[in-house]
């Protein structure tokens, strides 16, 4: 054993190879150094255990390579969804469109007109580079955008409520994950909260017998990620409004996933609107940039213009305002919602949501005969399943689709998933029912041959 350990190459003798220096690509020697120390480190321990009885330079400079590129590769990195969820909270939710991502590298890799007024040569408003598309779209007289919707929420109550009532049905108090709860948020904003009505039911009547001379808000929520079924009733937002008009208390909607598309087109299930939450009358609306907008995260704040100046000069909102990446993947994707067969096409959310079963199916199809040319060994069948859209929306919807399911011999299902999320470009798929699944209605076309490629290495033992 001693022996052994003698053998072990020093540490300079890696950190002065000519090939692993060029791994490093001008990237700090740090990352070269950590990784023979790491190497190392493990055969030692496995000396101690017995496990090494022979070595060589060449074999340790092999599992260095491989350590090095581990670390040199970023933490956050691209990911292939086969889960079926097409707004996957831990995926990142909406992916960004090509063209957009496109924009958003000019804006930057050098300075913009983040704050600056070309045309008066001046100081401007990083707003006004937003307002333009979002007022088009929807009609709203003023809008401010922060870094998310929990932001928007906390930062609406702060600025038009605090030390007074917000009133809200009891059915509408939700809790979305990470657990933001309305009444924790209500509680930090200043405001207080006024619960009416029941879980299942609450009337127009309870929200009337509970106005006093300090209400400040009457405040709808969306149940955006869930749903109460049964003996139930609610009130809508045009009688909130009209309650609103003739008491003289502003209503405010926080709608959630925020859809600027009639999902029913699709054929799926009725999602409320901006736009038909604006023309019922809602003084301010606010709703997330990258659900159903199918933008980045982003809380956006749009409504009434004497509401929205109260909001804007909060000293919360430059907390919690969005920067110039934010801005510029907003705008960009906004602009394709002037035309809807554009966005349809464009956004890669409502690209993936109006995928038809032959669309689907055929995604499947090019999957396994991708396999079957390369020679996959192991055993592929196309099934038949059902995703979800996810993110908190829809949460009753389901999506029908194809997924490919794929067993590799000496490997189990969660041994096969393991090693799909450790390839360079990790895969994330499901298990269901005892099977690896692929769900392909979440893969876009380009990714097939790299999800193929995965599986070959992993069936080769690679």
């Amino acid at each position: 054993m001693r022996e052994l350990y003698r053998k072990i190459p020093k540490v300079d003798l890696f950190l002065k190879d000519d090939e692993l220096l060029a791994l490093l690509d001008e990237r700090p020697a740090y990352f070269l150094k950590e990784a023979v120390n790491r190497v190392l480190e493990r055969l030692r321990k496995e000396i101690s255990e017995g496990k090494v009885k022979e070595f060589s330079f060449e074999g340790l400079r092999e599992e260095v390579k491989k350590e090095l590129r581990k670390l040199l590769r970023p933490k956050l990195h691209r990911v292939i969804n086969a889960t079926g969820v097409v707004l996957h909270t831990n995926l990142g939710r909406a992916p960004i469109g090509k063209e957009v991502a496109h924009h958003l590298v000019g804006v930057i890799t050098g300075y913009s007109n983040l704050e600056y007024d070309l045309e008066e040569g001046k100081r401007g408003l990083r707003y006004r580079n937003l307002e333009w598309i979002l007022k088009e779209l929807t009609g709203a007289e003023d809008v401010c955008v922060v870094n998310n919707n929990a932001a928007a929420v906390l930062l609406v109550l702060s600025a038009l409520a605090k030390g007074k009532e917000v009133i809200v049905s009891r059915g509408e108090l939700i809790e979305i994950g990470g657990s933001f709860r309305i009444p924790d948020v209500m509680a930090q904003s200043g405001a207080i909260l006024r619960e009416v009505g029941t879980t299942n039911k609450t009337h127009l009547r309870d929200y009337e017998c509970a106005i006093n001379e300090n209400t400040g808000l009457l405040m709808k929520v969306h149940t955006s990620n869930y749903k109460i079924l049964g003996f139930t009733q609610s009130v809508s937002t045009k009688e909130l409004v009209e309650l609103g008009r003739r008491t003289g208390i502003p209503v405010y909607e926080d709608l959630g996933s925020g859809s600027f598309i009639d999902v029913r087109k699709l054929g799926l299930s009725y999602e409320p609107t901006v736009q038909e939450v604006l023309k019922a009358g809602v003084d301010v609306v606010s709703f997330s940039g990258d659900k159903l907008l199918g933008g980045a995260q982003a809380g956006i704040i749009l409504g009434k213009k004497e509401l929205i100046e109260k909001i804007k000069k909060h000293p919360l909102n430059r907390a919690l305002r969005i920067d110039k990446m934010t801005l510029a993947v907003l705008e960009a994707t906004l602009t394709y919602y002037l035309d809807e067969r554009l966005a349809l096409k464009k956004v890669p959310v409502w690209k993936l949501l109006s995928q038809s079963r032959d669309e689907i199916l055929s995604k499947a199809k090019e999957l396994v005969e991708e396999l079957n040319r390369l020679g996959f060994k192991g055993k592929v069948e196309i099934v038949e399943d059902e995703a979800e859209v996810g993110g908190g929306a829809l949460p009753l919807q389901t999506l029908p689709t194809y997924c490919v399911a794929v067993e590799v011999e000496g490997l189990s299902p969660e041994a096969l998933d393991k090693k799909m999320r450790e390839c360079e470009v990790p895969v994330v798929g499901r298990i269901k029912e005892g099977r690896y699944l692929l769900d392909v209605l979440t893969v876009f076309e380009e990714e097939l041959p790299v999800v193929a490629g995965n599986l070959m290495k992993i069936s080769a033992g690679e």
